[in-house]
This record gives structure tokens, C-alpha cells and sequence, in this order.
């Protein structure tokens, strides 16, 4: 039977047949992903480019200062050239070579060689970040594309809810507002699910430049995550935190090479040596000469500038450790705090799947044999439904946000977070 209540319904349907779908790509790996963003990430690229500038500086930093050689000619008298003719006519050459106090070269190459180690540390930082960050932006993604199937799953129950509503408005026992209302709904989830694809394409982008693809192409879309159990408490975790922290590595060579540096001011005290040889070359009947010399330079302004560097470099190894400390405080906050989250997460998760979500369930079934028989208002029914959408959004959001954290525990611990005791069970 045709009805003026329909017409929405058919409007709706063109709607859906005629506006764009984006089309779901198949699974995407993670660990592919990961993979790949540490092979083409422009920042772990320049990060691995700095590495090998910097080990490009350890055989200079041992390296002598380089030789000087000068030639020179000198004459007797201003009006003829006196060469082989008067003793003090004679070209001159000469070769100088500065030679640092004893254990300077080698405190250089110990600060360059740190200073490196301390480089490659942060490299495996970077890593850990990048993959993070990787891992947050997949579950988000995931999340989107769950979102949109718990609409569509939603839009089937409102096409029940509309189909009960049209069939009391032409029996005459429900108003034609109730169809309206229905059929609403199902634009409110339409306008939820192109909220929800727009956010997916800005999720994509943001992927496409951790992973460093210069293509452009989307990522796809992600498989379900398996969770993973959690075997840690908090102090197993922080202890296997700080063994592991790269960061905490990089520091302890930064540390390290600010020692170095201290020494090196020391050695500053010291005077370097020049040693210097010359020939001259007299022509004639003059016997030619040589000489040989050793200069020092003396620190005579050791208060304006030994005094001070040592100072400097005291100053910034307890800068370092302070960083060292505020590195440990950090961590060990952080593996808390994600830890936290995560058991969070597990205990609501816990409520929406074993209580909310099936009795909200149940809940509307009753609803919905009420209202075909008249006993329940609709408005009872879509806000049952509402309220069910809202429960399961909020369960997969929990499930991905525990996802989330697990990803940032394992970054900062550098280890798979089933690990207990240091061994993985």
C-alpha cells in the first residue's frame, strides 16, 4: 500500500545509490607497515645519514694537525739579486709540525667515538617512535573502519524500527511523525559515516608520511588486532624499561663523553709542541745550513680561558645527568601511566561487552515486540538503539585505545609487553 510516508524512505535509498561508497581495501599487515616506515621514513633516513657523518669525524678527531712547509728566498742588498755571491743570500725551506700534549688526540677520538655511540642510541629512539606512531595511527584507522560497520550494522536495525513504524501508520495505529523519525535516524548515521570516511582519508595522509611512501597510496584497510595479554606489573615493567631504554643509552654516552670533555679542558693547561726543521741553500763557495727548533705555546691566559672551559665542561656533565635523571623519571611515568590505561581499558571493556551491550540487547528486542504491538513508544526504541550504538562504539574504542597503550609500553620498554621476569612466556 503506497503511503505519503514513504516518501523519505525512497528519497533515502536513491541517496545511498547514487552518493559515492568508498571501497574497503583488503587487510593491511602491520608489521609490513612497520617494516616500511623504517626503511623509507625521511626521519630515521637522515637520522642513519648523521650516523654516518658523524663516523666520518673519528679518524679526524685523531688526526694530527697538518704539517706547514714554506719556501723563501733571501737576498743581500736592494739593487742586485746577491744568490752563490754573499753569505746571507740563500733560499730558505722549512717544515713545521704541531704535536698536541701528550693524550689529547686520543681524549678527541674517545668524545667523537661517544658522541657516535650516543647518535646511534638515539637511531633506535627514532625507531621506536616511528613504530609507535605507526601502530597508533593503524588502530585509529581500524577504529574508523569499525565504526563505519557498527553504522551500517545500526542502519539495518532502523530499517526494522522504520518498517514496524510504516506498517502501524497504514493500520492507522501509529502517527506518520514515527516513520519520520525512524527514517532520521538513518540520515544522522549516514552523516556519522561520512564524518567517519573524511576522517579515514586524514588518517591515511598522515600513514602515507610516516611511512615515507612518495606514491601517495592508501594504506587500506587494517585487520582486527588480536589483543595481546598483559603478564607485567608495574615494577617488572619499569625494571625492564630502564634495562632497555635507548634513550637512557644515549644519555649514559652523552654522560660519558662529557667526561671526556671535562678531561680535555684539563689537558688545556698543557702547552702543545711545534717542532720545526729548516734548510737553507747558499750557492757558491757558503756552505749551506740547517737548523731544527721546538716551540711550545704557553697558557699564560688560563684564567679568561683554561679556567673557564673547565668550568663549562663540569657544567655540562651535571647538566647530562640531570637529563639522565628527568630520562628515568620519565620512563618509569610512562610505563605507569600506559599501564594504567591499559587495565582501564580491560575493565571497561569488561562492562560493555558482558553487561551493557547484551542487556541494552535484550532491551530493545522487548522494545521492539512492544511497540509492533503497541505497548512500547518508538521514541523508547530509538533511544535503546541510540544508546546500543553508543555502548559499542565505546567498547571498540576502549579495545583500541588499550591497543594504543600496549603499542607505547612495548616502544618505551623496547620488549613485547607479554614478557614477565624478563622471560617471554
Amino acid at each position: 500500500m503506497w503511503t505519503w510516508a514513504k516518501i523519505p524512505g525512497v528519497l533515502l535509498s536513491l541517496f545511498l545509490t547514487f552518493i559515492p561508497v568508498k571501497a574497503f581495501a583488503g587487510p593491511v599487515d602491520l608489521s609490513a607497515l612497520l617494516a616500511e616506515a623504517v626503511r623509507n621514513n625521511p626521519d630515521i633516513l637522515a637520522s642513519q645519514a648523521k650516523i654516518e657523518s658523524a663516523s666520518r669525524r673519528i679518524p679526524q678527531s685523531k688526526s694530527l694537525p697538518d704539517p706547514m712547509v714554506m719556501v723563501g728566498y733571501q737576498n743581500e742588498g736592494l739593487t742586485r739579486y746577491t744568490y752563490g755571491k754573499e753569505s746571507g743570500a740563500q733560499w730558505m725551506f722549512s717544515a713545521s709540525q704541531e704535536i698536541p700534549y701528550p693524550g689529547k688526540l686520543s681524549l678527541k677520538g674517545s668524545m667523537t667515538e661517544s658522541d657516535l655511540e650516543g647518535l646511534m642510541a638515539m637511531h633506535e629512539v627514532l625507531i621506536r617512535k616511528t613504530e609507535g606512531r605507526v601502530k597508533e595511527l593503524y588502530y585509529d584507522l581500524f577504529l574508523a573502519y569499525k565504526n563505519i560497520d557498527l553504522l551500517k550494522e545500526k542502519a539495518d536495525l532502523f530499517d526494522r524500527i522504520e518498517a514496524l513504524a510504516l506498517t502501524g501508520y497504514s493500520t492507522g495505529r501509529s502517527m506518520q511523525e514515527e516513520v519520520l523519525m525512524a527514517q532520521t535516524e538513518k540520515y544522522m548515521l549516514l552523516e556519522k559515516e561520512e564524518m567517519l570516511n573524511q576522517k579515514i582519508l586524514s588518517l591515511d595522509d598522515m600513514l602515507i608520511a610516516v611511512l615515507g611512501r612518495k606514491g601517495g597510496d592508501s594504506p587500506g584497510r587494517p585487520g582486527e588486532p588480536v589483543p595481546k595479554p598483559l603478564r607485567l606489573d608495574a615494577d617488572e615493567a619499569v625494571n625492564i624499561a630502564l634495562k632497555n631504554s635507548s634513550e637512557i643509552k644515549s644519555i649514559d654516552k652523552m654522560k660519558e663523553a662529557a667526561g671526556y670533555r671535562i678531561e680535555m679542558a684539563e689537558k688545556e693547561y698543557y702547552p702543545d709542541f711545534t717542532v720545526t726543521t729548516e734548510y737553507s741553500r747558499r750557492g757558491g763557495d757558503f756552505m749551506d745550513m740547517w737548523s731544527a727548533k721546538v716551540g711550545i705555546n704557553i697558557p699564560l691566559f688560563y684564567k679568561t680561558k683554561q679556567e673557564p672551559a673547565v668550568r663549562e665542561a663540569r657544567a655540562s656533565l651535571a647538566q647530562v645527568e640531570q637529563e639522565l635523571e628527568s630520562a628515568r623519571l620519565m620512563i618509569t611515568a610512562t610505563v605507569k601511566d600506559n599501564l594504567s590505561m591499559i587495565k582501564s581499558a580491560e575493565r571497561l571493556m569488561e562492562i560493555y561487552k558482558k553487561g551493557l551491550i547484551p542487556k541494552n540487547g535484550q532491551a530493545i528486542e522487548a522494545a521492539l515486540s512492544g511497540y509492533s504491538t503497541g505497548g512500547t513508544e518508538i521514541i523508547t526504541v530509538i533511544s535503546l538503539s541510540k544508546t546500543l550504538l553508543d555502548y559499542e562504539v565505546l567498547y571498540w574504542g576502549q579495545f583500541t585505545e588499550r591497543e594504543k597503550a600496549m603499542a607505547r609500553l612495548e616502544a618505551v620498554m623496547e620488549a613485547p609487553a607479554t614478557l614477565s621476569g624478563g622471560d617471554d612466556k
